[in-house]
């Protein structure tokens, strides 16, 4: 009789942190810039128990730092997306001459092993990567960037 309260407590506790989280992300997508100020808004005036004058001004100061918030996110993803293409391109320059002082190096025939190996090497990395990244979708973990 034990085991089955135990195991039915665990089958209960297990569906319980396996539900979807309720609340802001309920529907897992981002929020526009309105819904996140009338959320803040919300809770400022549920928490603070605000009159019409205070949610009127509060909104205002709250749009102004969403608004503020949002361009320094922009600012900061152009940022890394140009890190990332200039890493990106130095990168394939620095291949590119590890290639050209291979090849006097390597003969004709240790220079095309040599290439078929790096691409084996990076398509094995590439398939890595892309089990990685489905292993993180269906734990609903952060994607890194």
């Amino acid at each position: 009789m034990k085991k089955v309260i135990v195991a039915a407590l665990l089958v209960v506790g297990i569906t319980a942190f396996a539900q979807e989280k309720e609340g802001r992300r309920a529907g897992g997508g981002e929020l526009t810039s309105e819904q996140k100020v009338d959320f803040q808004v919300k809770k400022l005036t549920k928490d603070l128990d605000l009159n019409e004058k205070q949610v009127k001004d509060v909104k205002v100061l709250v749009s102004k730092e969403v608004e503020k918030r949002e361009a320094k996110r922009a600012e900061m993803k152009e940022l890394l997306t140009k890190k990332r293409d200039e890493m990106k391109a130095r990168r394939e320059a620095e291949q590119a001459t590890l290639a050209a002082e291979m090849k006097k190096i390597l003969t004709a025939e240790q220079y095309t092993k040599w290439e078929k190996i790096r691409e084996e090497r990076k398509d094995n990395f590439k398939e890595k990567m892309t089990e990685r990244r489905e292993k993180r979708k269906s734990h609903n973990l952060p994607e890194s960037k």
